[in-house]
Order: structure tokens, then C-alpha cells, then sequence
């Protein structure tokens, strides 16, 4: 079964995502937070993230650009799903290491597709 985390401060993009996966057969952990979301990635060791930009505590980029320098996790697909939506924020996102750059609103559907087509159907 695959796995993916996705770390968001919004409850409705976690649940709306979870929901979706879920009934795609893929097992989800959700995170509200991005202090701790290291931690969590280096235990659970997941088939991708998907990553909000904007979070209270650390930015999504700055996550990203954590993750990526940890040589044991560094090679799990990042996407990021976010509200910037202008071309520097996407270049900026592609530049620290992002797979996919997705801009919300996006469609559950598509991101499903987006997800097995990364890491293969479950």
C-alpha cells in the first residue's frame, strides 16, 4: 500500500485529501503543522509529500529545502499545493526541489492522477 503525507494548516484541504486517497486504497497521515514534519517524514519514510507554501511556523519551501538536504529522505516526491500562484513562486518551489507545482483551487480527481502517475497505482 502506498503512503503519503500531506501537511497542511487547513482542515478542509486535509480531510478533502484524505478522503480521496483513502478511497483510492493509499494509507494517508495528515499533519496540520510543518515543525515536526521531518521527524515524521524520516519515521514513516512515505512514497511522496504533498506540502502547503504558506504555514504558520515554517514555509513550505523552507520544509522542502529541510527535506531535501536529509540524504534519507531526500528523494521522496515533494508536491506542492498552494495559493501562490504566480510563475517566480512556482520557479522558486521547482528550484528547492518540488516535483509538482500545484496551485489551488485544484480538483481531488487530478491530484489522484497526479499521485499514481509519480508513485504508480496502489
Amino acid at each position: 500500500m502506498s503512503k503519503v503525507i500531506v501537511i497542511d494548516d487547513e482542515p478542509f484541504i486535509l480531510m478533502m485529501i484524505e478522503d480521496k486517497l483513502k478511497k483510492a486504497g493509499i494509507k494517508v497521515i495528515t499533519l496540520r503543522e510543518s515543525i515536526n514534519a521531518v521527524s515524521v517524514v524520516k519515521n514513516e519514510k512515505p512514497d511522496l509529500i504533498i506540502l502547503d507554501w504558506m504555514m504558520p511556523e515554517l514555509s513550505g519551501i523552507d520544509l522542502c529545502k529541510m527535506l531535501k538536504s536529509e540524504p534519507d529522505i531526500a528523494k521522496i516526491p515533494i508536491f506542492m499545493l498552494t495559493a501562490k500562484g504566480q510563475e517566480a513562486d512556482e520557479q522558486l518551489g521547482l528550484k528547492c526541489g518540488v516535483t509538482r507545482y500545484i496551485t489551488k483551487p485544484f480538483s481531488p480527481k487530478s491530484l489522484l492522477e497526479m499521485i499514481e502517475e509519480t508513485i504508480g497505482k496502489t
